[in-house]
């Protein structure tokens, strides 16, 4: 199992918020973005490359404008071409999303342009989890927005990215009997990570502000979503990741404790064979009881199994695990 850091030397305080992708020879891509402090006019999108085993020097790919940058994320098409979406905007409410390309492995980039022409929904195209393929040929950009109330939903696009099409958002619960078990009187979903079981049969984890982890499903693409319900999960409205290993088994990553804005401070993956209806113990790959954060985690795998990850390790830096299902079955787990 490789695990490594990969900021050397950054000028800025914060670094948050990954996304990875694979590079070709075995390489891969991360980016985040870092700034003096998170919301901050100064945040830039930057990232490095793992190539021949070592990180290169970190450094800024995006800085538009004099607002603050969020949550980018990648995604590499068959072809090789590599998008990078990021939100730019200071409020939440009104992010606009912006969309590069890079077509010789991240060597260089194309100049930023809007996903969605003269959006400021906040919510247009990825939110901080990679885009699903599906075996349609269709892209699948896992998407929310986070205004009055919290709301999940994916945008349909075509692979080149050139056009668009809003699922219908993904209905929460709101009857008295969650209510009345300490639910919200309007419970919120954002950030979903989503994986095809098989043709059209798509499925979403998602953050919440309920203390849980929420899955919703569609039967049509995407395009429509069953109210979303507790997967008993916890969650500690913090993000999560999902990644679909060749054999069919799902990989989540997660924080491990449960309940509205709980500690971040311990960091657990699981592996589930059936689809996401059981789960496997919780293993470690941070556990702290003192005041620190690892979360807004990325995964992927490859046609081999290999496991990469990539995590907020305290703010100051960016973690990186690399492995076999198996390497990561052998940690210790969270009882």
């Amino acid at each position: 199992m490789i695990r490594e850091k990969i900021v050397e030397f950054c000028p800025y305080r914060e670094n948050h918020a990954v996304s990875l992708c694979q590079l070709r020879e075995n390489g891969f891509l991360c980016v985040w973005f870092a700034g003096s402090k998170e919301g901050g006019g100064d945040v830039s999108i930057w990232g490095a490359r793992r190539l021949n085993g070592q990180w290169e020097k970190v450094h800024v790919i995006a800085k538009i404008s004099n607002e603050p940058h969020w949550n980018p994320v990648l995604f590499r098409a068959p072809d090789g071409i590599i998008r990078l979406f990021f939100k730019v905007g200071s409020k939440i409410s009104s992010w606009r999303t912006y969309v590069m390309s890079s077509f010789d492995d991240a060597k260089s980039w194309t100049k930023a342009e809007e996903l969605v022409a003269g959006d400021k929904s906040g919510g247009r195209g990825p939110v901080k989890n990679k885009p699903l393929l599906l075996q349609s040929g269709k892209l699948l950009a896992p998407a929310s927005i986070e205004k009055r109330q919290w709301r999940a939903f994916t945008d349909i696009g075509t692979l080149n990215c050139q056009s668009w099409e809003k699922s219908r958002t993904v209905p929460m619960p709101r009857d008295l009997d969650l209510v009345k078990s300490g639910m919200p009187k309007d419970p919120g979903a954002i950030q979903p990570a989503l994986w095809e079981s098989e043709p059209n049969h798509v499925h979403m984890l998602l953050r919440t502000n309920c203390g849980t982890i929420f899955r919703s499903d569609s039967t049509d693409g995407g395009l429509r979503w069953r109210k979303a319900y507790s997967t008993g999960l916890p969650n500690n409205n913090s993000g999560l990741d999902v990644t679909t290993l060749p054999n069919g088994e799902l990989v989540l990553i997660a924080n491990a404790d449960g309940g509205n804005w709980a500690s971040r401070g311990k960091l657990v993956i699981r592996f589930s064979k059936d689809n996401g209806l059981t789960w496997s113990p919780k293993y470690l790959l941070e556990n702290s009881d003192s005041p620190a954060e690892f979360s807004y985690p990325a995964i992927i795998s490859d046609s081999t199994g290999t496991i990469a990850l990539a995590y907020t390790w305290k703010r100051k830096n960016i973690e990186f695990i690399s492995g076999q299902p198996n390497d990561f079955k052998k940690l210790a787990v969270l009882k």
